[in-house]
């Protein structure tokens, strides 16, 4: 039997849908679809992540909050921390990115390798509204680094919100 697929899912991939095209008041059924979800274990979100939304004190993070089954994942796990000095070692060695890529990732409060280290050291597909650099190279390294670039270099699967909604069979009507 195959293992279910379970997705980490980035704070955009929650503040662009609320913020740009399923609003709370025009699309309710997409938020009793993906509240279903995070419910049953499907959907889950990084600690790191949770907090970021409930900074914002505003309708996203009410509905969050009314999630009752939640599946939170901490960020700092054993396998995590090493999967994260992969990644940043990474970004820093690779020869794709300058150094302010790096110092952009670094502090602890950027949710961005963390996400990408707890998705590749549970096995989880990442979902992220991040879109890819066009082209890295090393002849000309990108002042930032992006999830789905580095996510595939480390072997992690990163998909947008649309592809998640169609892996799950949410469609809205």
């Amino acid at each position: 039997m195959d293992k279910q697929e379970i997705f980490l899912i980035d704070s955009n991939a929650l503040i662009t849908p609320f913020r740009f095209y399923y609003a709370f008041d025009l699309v309710p059924p997409y938020w009793k679809e993906l509240k279903k979800h995070l419910d049953s274990g499907e959907v889950v979100i990084l600690d790191a992540v949770k907090d970021e939304i409930e900074k914002g004190q505003d309708d996203l993070s009410k509905w969050l909050s009314s999630v009752s089954h939640l599946a939170i994942v901490p960020k700092i796990t054993e396998q995590t921390v090493k999967e994260y000095q992969n990644v940043m070692q990474f970004v820093a060695s690779s020869g794709y990115y300058t150094e302010r890529a790096l110092t952009t990732w670094a502090p602890e409060n950027i949710a961005d390798p963390w996400l990408i280290a707890s998705a590749k050291a549970n096995g989880y597909t990442l979902v992220t509204q991040e879109v890819r650099s066009r082209g890295l190279s090393k002849k000309t390294p990108n002042r930032s680094a992006k999830i789905p670039d580095v996510a595939e270099y480390l072997g992690v699967k990163a998909i947008d919100i649309f592809e998640m909604m169609r892996r799950l069979g949410i469609i809205i009507r």
